[in-house]
């Protein structure tokens, strides 16, 4: 299986490169992060992921093992081949996908282009305590949130994707929570206005 490749750009066009490692080409669907990248420096690096069916072989393109790991956990629920993953995290970018899941947001990922609302629930389904548990990591109690409820833990999730640190975030909620917010949303508009 191919994992990793590093090489200078022949051609692109629609989010496919073609990347020249050692005089050979390799036709790669990118993430949009992950072609603007290798657009922009003429070539680059891409972690790759090797798609293998009957009819081919198709490469797959990240800009990062993190982008790359939220592509398996999407290609993993039932209806969202590898198409459908790059198509999602192109159109909202990785943080963005994961605060989507870890809200619930299923009106969010409904409006990337060929995800219907019964697949996005799914997503939301079957992902939620799987992108919750490991961003929120083995301290998933936090002293000082004692009432660590689902709302708490998810808006520690959404401000740790946007790229807060755990302790920022979880500092957030809770002067949060003692402004009086309740709900996920109002947690996390709080929490991010006491951050800026």
């Amino acid at each position: 299986m191919i994992g990793y490749l590093k090489g200078n750009l022949v051609f692109a066009e629609d989010n496919v490169v073609i990347l020249s490692v050692n005089d050979v080409g390799y036709e790669i669907t990118c993430s949009a992060a992950a072609f603007r990248e290798i657009v922009n420096n003429r070539g680059g690096e891409v972690y790759v992921y090797t798609a293998v069916k009957e009819d081919g072989i198709s490469l797959y393109g990240f800009i990062s093992q993190e982008e790359k790991k939220i592509f398996l956990k999407l290609i993993s629920v039932s209806g969202v081949g590898p198409k459908m993953g790059i198509t999602v995290l192109s159109y909202m970018g990785a943080s963005d996908l994961t605060l989507k899941i870890a809200t619930g947001d299923v009106k969010g990922l409904s409006t990337v282009k060929g995800l219907g609302k019964k697949t996005a629930e799914r997503i939301v389904l079957e992902l939620r305590d799987k992108i919750g548990a490991e961003a929120l990591g083995d301290g998933g109690s936090d002293a000082g949130l004692t009432d660590n409820g689902e709302e708490t833990d998810d808006a520690i999730l959404a401000l740790m994707s946007l790229g807060f640190s755990r302790s920022e975030s979880v500092q957030a909620v809770r002067k949060a929570k003692a402004a009086g917010a309740e709900n996920i949303q109002s947690i996390i508009a709080l929490a991010l206005k006491s951050m800026r």
